[in-house]
């Protein structure tokens, strides 16, 4: 992330104690969607986070459902098309799933596999924010397992203070991010 762009994002990006349990510091980011400018620039600003020495993805997975606003902004500004990585049981003809662990039980996340012709077809996974990081893994593995060919990963917010799962991080699966919270 660089200085100069993620910080002032922050007064977009409301803190909701309590939700959606006790304890729990929601960053609703409600306020930075309504404003056109912000966004806007915020999109701009994702886009810049991918390693510039890559050529555009041919797709942006988004993840579900938040990652669907950024994963559809940064395809209509950067090029590409979207596809959609949902919660089990919202998406017609899905052939590929991966559960993985909740702080508080289990989730599947679903998607369709890619014709054989797109097979290889490189990807960004996009997110709203990133917290331990379970749902990022198990949504790269999914695109794995649906023909994609993951190229980087990429949120909005990043929550630094929340431990990170095993494979997120410097080594295995990096992800880039406008906006840190330490």
């Amino acid at each position: 992330m660089s200085e100069d762009f993620g910080d002032g994002y922050k007064e977009y990006i409301t803190e909701v104690p309590d939700f959606p349990k006790p304890g729990i510091g929601f960053k609703d980011i409600s306020p930075l969607l309504a404003d056109e400018q912000t966004f806007r620039s915020v999109i701009v600003d994702m886009g810049r986070c991918v390693d510039a020495s890559m050529r555009c993805p041919d797709y942006w997975i988004g993840i579900d459902s938040r990652g669907f606003t950024f994963a559809a902004a940064l395809a209509t500004y950067f090029g590409g098309g979207v596809v959609c990585a949902r919660k089990e049981g919202k998406l017609p003809n899905a052939d590929c799933k991966e559960t993985y662990t909740l702080e508080y039980g289990t989730a599947t996340l679903e998607m369709q596999s890619i014709p054989e012709e797109g097979i290889g077809s490189t990807a960004i996974i996009v997110d709203d924010v990133l917290a331990t990081g379970g749902t990022m893994l198990a949504t790269n593995k999914l695109a794995y397992q649906a023909g994609y060919d993951v190229i980087d990963h990429l949120v909005l917010v990043d929550l630094k203070f929340i431990p990170k799962i095993a494979g997120i991080g410097i080594r295995d699966i990096r992800v880039e991010s406008v906006v840190e919270y330490e």
